[in-house]
Order: C-alpha cells, then structure tokens, then sequence
C-alpha cells in the first residue's frame, strides 16, 4: 500500500479521535484517578512536549511504561515517546508511535498525531533539533524529512535513511493487556518497531554526497545533553 493509501486510512482513524476509555476498569486506561487527572491536565501535544522537556533524561537501559515514566518522572527516547502516546490517548488521540532508522547511529521513536489532516511529533531527545514538531506537515515523509539536518552523530554524520509506518498501540491492548501501567518492561513494543516495513528517504547514490554537520550544528545539537 502507498504512503497516501496508508495514511488516508490512518488519517480517517485519528479523525474520529474516539477516546477508548470506557473500555477499560474504572475508564482510564488502568491509570489511578490521580494519574490520569495528571495526564489530562496536559491538555494538548504542545503540553506533552513540555512535560518531555522537564524530565531529565533517562540513561539506563529500560523500557518502562508510562505509569513508571509519571511515577519517575525521567525518560529516555523511547520511554518518552510511549509515555507521549499514551498522553496523547488520554487526549482523544489516537497512540501512534514511528520508529526513524539511523545508520551509525541509534533509532529514534517518536508519537505523533493529526490536526486538521496534518502530521506533528512529540518527542524525547538528547538532541535538541529532535523533539517537537507543529502538525503542519502534510505526510509522513514531510514530516520525517524535517529531522534530517538534525540527525546527526558525534562526528556530524547525517545519519537518518528510513521511517516506519505509524503504529497504534492500541492494537497490543489485547496481547498486552494493562501495558500502560505495567511493571515490567515494555521490550515488547521496539521489538516490534524494528521488525515491520520502513520507507528509506534516499534514493541511490545520496549518501555518498553527504557533507557532515559543521561544529556549530553539532554543538548546537549538544545543547542541554546530558551524557552521563
């Protein structure tokens, strides 16, 4: 299925913006009355991004859920981008998730959700130029295309080569009921990621015309990483 295709069909879903809460114990997701009080306090994407940002970044390797992410308040890329999905299901959003393929360099995930059929991004990055994105984008491609100059390694590689199609997570409420609020960690859901169809965004013979970021991008990058 073409791009258009898919994201008609995605596009129709995120329309209807049908919150599936109702479906759960309680009617929040498994999340306590207080937890999702907090989530919905968020309000919008804008206020996911800004909750990401006032997190510390999380170094150890762990896949937690987004009820460990509130109760810890720290996240890394994937953990912050889960954490944003499920925010945004909260908010009435579909919970899509895209993976961004690298070479040389690590994947990068990110939510993302539709306003008025176009595309936006939250995400968690030690990166600054790789988190936010306004839904002014009119595919996913476009959308994608926005991170490449800021998809760079510590040698200033321009590293992303391919995009996922959205995943809504809502599909694993079966297979992994309670995955929001588990205890254990999500491994699950990147296994996953890495193992469905991407759409490479260079045609033959680009990479090798690739320049590397100047030090001034690089370290425009930097600013705010924490690396230890």
């Amino acid at each position: 299925m073409g791009e258009n295709a898919a994201a008609g069909r995605i596009a129709a879903g995120a329309r209807r913006r049908v919150s599936l809460a109702s479906e759960y114990p309680g009617g929040h997701f498994g999340f306590t009355r207080r937890e999702f009080r907090r989530l919905r306090a968020l309000r919008s994407p804008v206020g996911i991004q800004r909750a990401l940002d006032a997190m510390p970044y999380h170094l150890a390797k762990t896949a937690w859920s987004p009820r460990r992410v509130l109760r810890e308040w720290t996240a890394h890329c994937l953990e912050g981008a889960i954490f944003a999905a499920a925010a945004l299901r909260v908010l009435g959003f579909p919970p899509f998730l895209l993976d961004l393929e690298a070479v040389q360099d690590t994947d990068h995930v990110i939510a993302v959700y539709q306003v008025n059929g176009h595309w936006g991004a939250i995400a968690k990055s030690n990166f600054s130029g790789l988190r936010f994105r306004a839904p002014v984008y009119r595919s996913l491609r476009e959308l994608t295309m926005s991170y490449f100059e800021d998809y760079i390694n510590l040698r200033g590689d321009r590293t992303l080569r391919a995009y996922s199609r959205p995943v809504n997570l809502a599909r694993f409420d079966r297979v992994h009921p309670g995955w929001m609020t588990a205890d254990e960690d999500l491994w699950w859901i990147p296994e996953y990621l890495v193992h469905i169809p991407h759409t490479h965004v260079l045609a033959p013979g680009m990479e090798r015309s690739l320049s590397r970021a100047d030090r001034r991008a690089l370290e425009a990058g930097l600013v705010g990483c924490r690396a230890k």
